[in-house]
């Protein structure tokens, strides 16, 4: 795929942003195309080159017609997740290095449940919010929003979606 300075990207281990640049840059003799992506929610410039950025994951933020199905995803019951903390945590890593931003509701979903029905790890609470992050960074371009408004459009999407009946419980399988 082809980017073009001021594009609106998701990497996915750190969120979405801008590119910044595209420029030729000689690193350990090699003389390859870069792009500098500047991800604004966490004050970082990620260079990615160019003709492996397919492979790191790179994409385009998703449109504001895509919202909508976010919404849904984070709506859904809880996907069947595995009993062991350990294992949970290693599957939603899993997701969340797709890069696809259902995959990554699905996970945002996921850990908002668990976390009302009965509290995360430690290590599952850095990655639920680590995870909402990167959510919320991509929504703010996907909508036109700042990042603080992003945020809360999450949170109320969240707290919308949390489970009021008694018939809507975490399985724990």
């Amino acid at each position: 795929m082809e980017y073009k300075v001021g594009d609106k990207v998701v990497y996915p281990h750190h969120g979405a942003g801008t590119v910044t640049k595209k420029e030729k840059r000689n690193v350990l003799g090699q003389k390859r195309e870069y792009l500098t992506i500047r991800i604004l929610h966490n004050d970082m410039t990620v260079m990615v080159p160019v003709d492996s950025a397919d492979q790191a994951g790179l994409r385009r933020v998703i449109t504001p017609n895509d919202v909508g199905q976010v919404l849904t995803v984070l709506s859904q019951d809880e996907t069947i997740m595995p009993k062991n903390w350990n294992r949970r945590f290693k599957h939603n890593r899993e997701k969340i290095k797709t890069g696809d931003i259902f995959e990554l509701a699905e996970v945002v979903r996921n850990l908002s449940l668990r976390d009302s029905a009965k509290g995360l790890s430690t290590g599952e609470k850095q990655m639920f919010n680590r995870a909402k992050k990167i959510l919320s960074s991509e929504l703010m371009y996907a909508q036109g929003l700042d990042e603080s408004e992003a945020d809360r459009f999450l949170d109320d999407a969240l707290r919308e979606a949390l489970p009021t009946a008694p018939g809507r419980k975490m399985d724990d399988s």
